[in-house]
């Protein structure tokens, strides 16, 4: 796709006969929506071919400002309950569905297009036609994937019970670390990533004393890096793809430790090595912010706070992957020593107790007194006061 010389008005806006909003902007496509979110810009329609869209996508989708999603394929696919395509539409987001993979090929790379009821348009043309999402649609069809949850659980445990036979020695062994510099024993580790409701989470842990009390080790993951940069605290290390961190974040003094797998396949390397940056690799099978826990663990931290990470079964439904098994295991591993963040503010907040503010009164008045008794200044003062009474 090539950068079209079209500069429409951004997110025009008008109603179709039936009442439905139709909107008009430049398009934007792309297989990965990952990729394509980088590149998105207030008032843009956002081309995607994304089944199953999780909430992480679709908050990140809203992040951007688009006007529309146009999806090639189901946004709720009926595998289980996604609540993810309910978060465009909460923030008045236009949603068509199931309208084909053949539309990302004839999309060109910042052309005008509208989103009319179903259809998608170019002009007059009509280029294809889909499934316009509503909130009842939505919940129709989560409500119906409840009852079809059991097939996907069962793949769910069957690829656990897989990823268990081949890594089994990351969960019952002590693991090989990259020879880091980085010192966690009887420190904290803050794990961040740049999920669902971090933004909330990091200023929980900072309204609350957390970080500037307890000083914990900062670990972003990927874009968790630029996470913790954006509250104004600077990571101490970087676990990853190197995908969706900025090159500021990776530049900003923190050890770089890339994502490998099995057979030496390190993604991330080659844009560290053309930034001239030095890295250790990880492998391992699973996701980024697995190792991210598994490093933390096995250095000696005391407790892993996590921020925006995966915690609950439709987190791992919503991956839509093999590697969410890893996740349910190595929180297995580490979970004696592992805290969502957003029962910190529960578990740790920042008191004056009683006892202590009462001793305080009492050392400040034991001090007084001993200035009074040696300042004889003041003691001639005292006994004016009470030779007058």
């Amino acid at each position: 796709m090539t950068d079209g010389a079209v500069t429409p008005r951004r997110g025009r806006a008008r109603r179709t006969r039936s009442g439905e909003a139709a909107v008009t902007g430049p398009a934007r496509a792309d297989r990965r929506t990952k990729e394509l979110i980088a590149r998105l810009r207030p008032g843009d329609i956002a081309v995607i071919d994304h089944e199953d869209l999780d909430p992480v996508a679709a908050s990140s989708l809203v992040g951007t400002g688009v006007v529309a999603v146009v999806n090639a394929a189901a946004s709720v696919s009926g595998r289980y309950p996604n609540r993810g395509p309910l978060v465009l539409l909460q923030a008045g987001i236009v949603l068509v569905d199931g309208v084909g993979s053949e539309l990302l090929d004839a999309v060109v790379e910042g052309e005008a297009l509208t989103v009319a009821g179903t259809h998608v348009l170019r002009g007059d043309e009509r280029l294809t036609t889909g499934t316009r999402q509503t909130t009842e649609s939505l919940t129709a069809a989560i409500d119906q994937a409840r009852g079809s949850m059991g097939d996907a659980l069962e793949e769910f445990a069957a690829n656990t019970l897989g990823y268990l036979r081949r890594e089994r020695h990351l969960l019952l062994d002590d693991i090989e670390v990259p020879p880091l510099r980085l010192v966690l024993t009887g420190r904290q580790a803050l794990v961040v990533v740049r999920g669902v409701g971090y933004r909330e989470d990091l200023d929980v842990l900072r309204r609350s004393g957390y970080l500037g009390e307890m000083r914990p080790v900062l670990i972003g993951v990927d874009g968790g890096a630029d996470a913790l940069l954006e509250a104004g605290q600077r990571p101490d290390l970087i676990v990853g793809d190197f995908d969706s961190v900025s090159e500021t974040a990776l530049r900003c003094g923190a050890e770089l430790v890339v994502h490998g797998y099995r057979g030496g396949a390190a993604p991330g390397a080659a844009r560290l090595d053309a930034l001239g940056l030095a890295y250790h690799v990880f492998e391992a099978e699973g996701t980024s912010e697995d190792i991210a826990m598994l490093i933390a663990y096995q250095l000696g931290a005391e407790l892993i706070v996590a921020v925006g990470t995966h915690s609950s079964m439709a987190d791992f439904l919503d991956k839509g992957r093999a590697g969410m098994a890893s996740t349910f295991l190595v929180r297995l591993k580490v979970g004696p020593i592992l805290v969502d963040a957003k029962g910190v503010s529960r578990l740790y907040r920042h008191r004056v107790h009683k006892r202590d503010l009462a001793m305080l009164v009492l050392a400040a008045a034991f001090t007084i007194g001993i200035i009074f008794w040696v300042s004889e200044p003041i003691r001639l003062i005292l006994r004016g006061y009470l030779l007058t009474f």
